[in-house]
């Protein structure tokens, strides 16, 4: 009897686990560019975590990537406070996650480029301190074959000698300073034939004193030889910082800001 018991309560139990999985589907909100992709994109980035959609996320990117290589994007969140981590990816690339941003003493704002392999939404989801993510997008049209198209760089050898080297400017936007530079790299995404993945994976901006004020993560869509632009919240000299995936490291100081 007891057995019967039990074998009654794990059938319940089965019976009722598809149940609750669909029910934690439906706090999924709509999503506003209609992405057959959207529901997987939600489950693998945020799980359980409460998701909303944020007008104040600003995705800036053409409607139509006339260079698949080199796609220009503008993420900023006006009006949001209390922004820890910016995390920005392309519902049907073939390398789902382009960016993750942590603005420590930074505006929740950064530009750069990234390689496009199809037509896409292209989002930017800020998780603030309560741990709610707040997301925003946009549909970029395109030919394709960015992510499967061999880097540049990678058939001309004068690469390696000026691999990491960094070309930086401050200026000043009034409370803050705006800091763009560049950093030489492949960035080949392993996707194509023959040439394994080589990317920046890690970039630091701190202060004088070691103070870190912001940290980009890039990963393999970035674009090559990728050009940032972000807003730091302090107005001396910063310093930049670096490895990729295959252990080289880089660092430049900046002085600043100019005028």
């Amino acid at each position: 009897m007891m057995n019967r018991i039990r074998t009654v309560l794990l059938a319940a139990a089965l019976l009722a686990a598809p149940v609750v999985a669909s029910a934690a589907n439906t706090e999924v909100p709509e999503d506003p560019l209609q992405s057959s992709q959207w529901r997987y994109m939600a489950a693998k980035f945020f799980r359980n975590e409460p998701v909303v959609f944020d007008e104040r996320v600003k995705v800036e990117a053409p409607a139509y990537a006339e260079d698949s290589l080199n796609t220009p994007v503008q993420i900023s969140a006006s009006g949001l406070e209390g922004v820890e981590h910016v995390l920005v990816f392309a519902d049907m690339s073939p390398i789902v996650r382009v960016l993750d941003y942590y603005p420590v003493k930074a505006d929740p704002s950064i530009g750069f480029a990234f390689k496009i392999q199809q037509a896409t939404p292209i989002r930017a989801a800020m998780k603030t301190a309560d741990g709610t993510w707040h997301v925003g997008g946009a549909w970029i049209d395109a030919q394709g074959g960015g992510c499967t198209a061999p880097s540049v760089a990678s058939a001309n050898p004068m690469w390696e000698t000026r691999l990491g080297e960094t070309e930086a400017r401050l200026w000043s936007t009034g409370a803050d300073q705006r800091l763009k530079f560049r950093v030489i790299h492949p960035m080949d995404t392993g996707l194509a034939a023959g040439i394994p993945a080589f990317y920046i994976s890690e970039l630091t901006i701190a202060d004088a004193d070691g103070q870190t004020l912001a940290r980009i993560t890039p990963h393999e869509p970035v674009s090559e030889n990728p050009v940032f632009t972000v807003d730091l919240d302090v107005d001396k000299p910063v310093t930049l910082s670096g490895r990729d995936n295959n252990g080289n490291r880089f660092s430049a100081p900046v002085q600043g800001p100019s005028s």
